[in-house]
């Protein structure tokens, strides 16, 4: 069969099942139509670092060091960091020129590289010009852009990665939340909080018109990171406005007139911050959606080993799908399926709705901070 009109009807295929309700039946077979070459992810996947891949076709192309970073918006690309013992991350990156076609086959090559790597890295999917502060760090010479896609591109041979720090932005009034941003200054301002993990340092910023629920928050938050993080062995350091330690102006800079906030952007993280869990499973044998929780902080225990679970904070562009280690295959390869459907059916926007894909036991710490008391 020729490979366009495979992908039409793959595209066609996926699609019609997409407008139907959640109780849609999703087989291995529809969801996996292709193996992947024998050779096509290898033992060097297993080495620690950064590795990244351009989807050409059915295939996923190995990319030089001096490409990372460099996307073209025609293109989809799978970005794997490896971290060893501490978990791994797999990030679909999505041009956003990029066909639909293009965009099933980078699903599909990300499943088999899950699959290959025992289904332990938690998988992102990023859309261009919307990608998570995580992502962007993973490329120190910064993300670019190019016109075009995989018949105008062009390499050449180059190396470079850095060590990746974070920063959390902790803002709200009743629904307080942290959110992943740019590592920089121009992210801060008087009236929040802020944690700068530095691996063995977690620094905790308390601006001067913080209000009291996120000064709470911000030591709760921390307290998460060193406990979950670090297994309890970081240092924790609270700091107010105008008390910046070297260590923090080491990696931020010279500290600039800082930015004032209002009740205003308080409430409307409110708005943003609000969440809901969803049961999926298909004990009928097909896949079904059940509502547990309308509001966060759930419950921990809500989250059952042999189901795969939605939080829905899709009023703030995310959608996590928690795969417990006791779900079937099935339900584990139609994550992002499921995901996409859900997408749909809420009427939130796909293109700028980020989809983080999590496996029992690799918990992020903006995923548990929905929860009480995760220990």
């Amino acid at each position: 069969m020729h490979l366009h009109t495979f992908f039409h009807m793959k595209s066609h295929f996926l699609l019609s099942l997409s407008e139907k309700k959640f109780s849609v039946v999703l087989t291995t077979a529809r969801m996996l139509p292709f193996q992947a070459a024998p050779d096509q992810f290898g033992p060097e996947v297993r080495q620690l670092g950064l590795h990244c891949w351009r989807v050409e076709k059915l295939k996923a192309v190995p990319l030089a060091a001096s490409e990372f970073g460099a996307f073209y918006n025609g293109d989809s690309y799978l970005v794997l960091q490896n971290r060893g013992d501490d978990g791994a991350d797999l990030h679909m990156w999505i041009g956003e020129k990029s066909s639909r076609d293009e965009q099933v086959a980078c699903a599909m090559l990300a499943t088999q590289l899950d699959n290959f790597l025992g289904g332990e890295p938690v998988q992102h999917r990023q859309v261009q010009g919307y990608e998570t502060p995580e992502f962007m760090n993973l490329f120190p010479r910064g993300v670019s852009y190019k016109e075009g896609g995989v018949e105008s591109a062009f390499r050449k041979q180059q190396s470079g990665s850095g060590p990746v720090q974070r920063l959390y932005h902790i803002k709200g009034k009743k629904n307080i939340r942290a959110k992943e941003v740019e590592l920089n200054w121009s992210s801060f301002n008087k009236g929040d909080c802020f944690i700068l993990d530095l691996g063995e340092t977690i620094v905790s910023w308390v601006g001067s018109q913080a209000n009291m629920f996120e000064k709470q928050k911000v030591r709760e938050i921390a307290s998460l990171i060193r406990d979950t993080e670090r297994h309890g062995k970081a240092q924790i350091t609270n700091i107010n406005e105008g008390e910046e330690t070297p260590e923090m102006l080491k990696v931020l800079g010279p500290m600039p007139a800082l930015k004032e906030s209002s009740p205003e952007d308080d409430s409307q993280a409110d708005a943003l911050n609000i969440a809901s869990l969803y049961k999926v499973s298909d004990a009928t044998g097909s896949m079904k959606l059940t509502k547990v929780s309308e509001k966060s902080p759930f419950a921990k225990d809500l989250l059952v080993r042999d189901d795969c679970f939605i939080l829905d904070n899709g009023a703030n562009g995310r959608i996590f799908v928690w795969k417990g280690s006791g779900a079937n295959a099935e339900e584990k390869k139609a994550a992002l399926k499921v995901a996409d459907d859900f997408i749909q059916k809420m009427n939130y926007p796909r293109m700028k709705t980020q989809v983080e894909i999590i496996p029992q036991g690799r918990e992020t710490v903006i995923f548990k901070q929905f929860f009480q008391n995760w220990n």
